[in-house]
């Protein structure tokens, strides 16, 4: 298992959370995206909705699988990046 901080650094559109799914999956490991007590699928559209990210939250970026050590890094990427 591999996992991460980030902080959110503005609010997801739908764009954008489109674009992580399709970054989600293409990675065979399962990756797991946590605000606070909620959990979501990074290759899940309702369920990265649902957890509500808003700017400034503390985000663990989370993979388990053969290729979670390109995984993490890859989501972490998208975070920090001016996709969102």
């Amino acid at each position: 298992m591999i996992q991460r901080s980030v902080k959110v650094s503005e609010f997801l559109e739908p764009s954008a959370v489109a674009l992580l799914v399709q970054a989600a999956s293409k990675f065979k490991s399962r990756i797991s995206l946590v605000i606070d007590e909620k959990t979501a699928n990074a290759k899940s559209i309702m369920g990265i909705i649902s957890l509500n990210m808003q700017e400034g939250q503390e985000l663990n970026i989370i993979a388990e699988g053969e290729d979670a050590a390109e995984a993490v890094p890859a989501m972490e990427s998208f975070f920090l990046s001016e996709k969102m």
